[in-house]
């Protein structure tokens, strides 16, 4: 998938000084035409580069939120899940494998499951498992590390899983009302009344043409109500990558980013900043992670896990079906967490490239 939008002006580069003729050049800002013409461009491209790439999934996730509303009986998940809430959770971590979604698609759905049955904890597990535990996003970071594919792909799938899982495992012991909005929450209750007052009308209250035509609607709703959130997010998104055209000259973000790469701990966190800013992909995410090769492995994974769990955009969406507090809450724990595994098994991550024997060695011994 391109990802040649990250960096329309090159934004990890600086471009050449501007000559030095003596005079001060005035400021962009005085005229605001002299700042937005050559801003403005940029800008426009970041942002429908990003929407382009983002909107058929949200459509795809707005439609199988529809079909669900629509098809999917009223207790199917409790029936279809272990009984036992930890069995759960585990196997809400792995639901991505079969069905391969991404951050933007999965919300929706999300949403749909949750008023269908699906326990929050479970849900919010495969809401952030999905994006990274799937053959997609495998085959991308397969693709995107030459050196060592297998252990980037594997090992990024295991620590995204091992995230999600400690995170469902927590809100087992959280309410539904700490969870989710208040909306949301009195929507299940209506809900959970009607299913005990109407359980027997279902099937046969709705035809079987009507179902296609009512699941259409639930999904145009649930895209206009989940877009309007995804364009808020991909806007701010674009205004924070698209540098200001001062004197000709870019943010040399990557010298700053660059800095950090010897710090322990200030590496993973320069790297999960980035990706959060960024707001790229799961399945693209790798293809940039593999340029910052100044970074181990270790922070790169921190990249490659947070940027699919908690983004600018995402916090947009999120919004939709989780309350202000846990948003916020749900975001500082996954930066800490990330980080401090990542800083953890740093040592396990830098015996993947020791270990791996040189290009063509093998020939060479012949």
């Amino acid at each position: 998938m391109p990802v040649s939008w990250v960096n329309p002006r090159g934004i990890f580069t600086t471009t050449s000084p501007v000559e030095n003729t003596g005079k001060v050049p005035p400021s962009a800002f005085d005229r605001p035409s002299v700042f937005l013409d050559p801003w403005l461009p940029d800008f426009s491209f970041l942002f429908l580069s990003i929407l382009v790439e983002g909107a058929p999934f949200i459509l795809l996730g707005t439609i199988i939120s529809g079909f669900i509303d629509v098809y999917l009986p009223s207790g199917a998940i409790d029936r279809l899940l272990p009984r036992n809430r930890g069995l759960a959770v585990l196997m809400s971590g792995l639901l991505g494998i079969i069905f391969p979604v991404c951050e933007c698609a999965v919300v929706p759905v999300i949403r749909r499951l949750v008023k269908k049955g699906l326990p929050p904890a479970c849900a919010i597990t495969y809401m952030l498992a999905a994006p990274i535990v799937n053959p997609v996003t495998f085959l991308s970071t397969y693709s995107a590390f030459k050196k060592i594919p297998l252990e980037m792909a594997g090992s990024r799938l295991l620590f995204g899983y091992v995230i999600a899982v400690i995170v469902g495992l927590i809100l087992l012991k959280v309410g539904v009302g700490r969870i989710l909005k208040p909306r949301l929450v009195e929507e299940l209750k209506e809900v959970e009344s009607s299913h005990d007052h109407h359980h027997d009308r279902g099937d046969n209250f709705v035809e079987k043409n009507n179902r296609l035509i009512m699941a259409l609607r639930a999904a145009m709703r649930d895209f206009v109500d989940v877009g309007i959130y995804f364009v808020i997010g991909i806007t701010i998104v674009a205004i924070v990558n698209t540098p200001p055209p001062v004197d000709q000259q870019t943010i040399p973000l990557r010298d700053y980013i660059d800095g950090t790469a010897e710090s322990i701990w200030g590496a993973p966190a320069a790297l999960m900043g980035l990706s959060f800013l960024l707001s790229l992909c799961s399945t693209s995410d790798a293809f940039i992670a593999a340029t910052l090769d100044t970074f181990s492995i270790g922070p790169r994974l921190a990249f490659l896990v947070f940027g699919p769990m908690m983004d600018v955009k995402l916090l947009f969406l999120y919004s939709t079906i989780l309350s202000r507090k846990f948003i916020l809450i749900l975001a500082a724990g996954l930066f800490i967490g990330i980080g401090a595994l990542s800083v953890l098994l740093e040592p396990v991550f830098e015996g993947f490239e020791r270990n791996k024997p040189p290009p063509f060695a093998q020939t060479a011994q012949d």
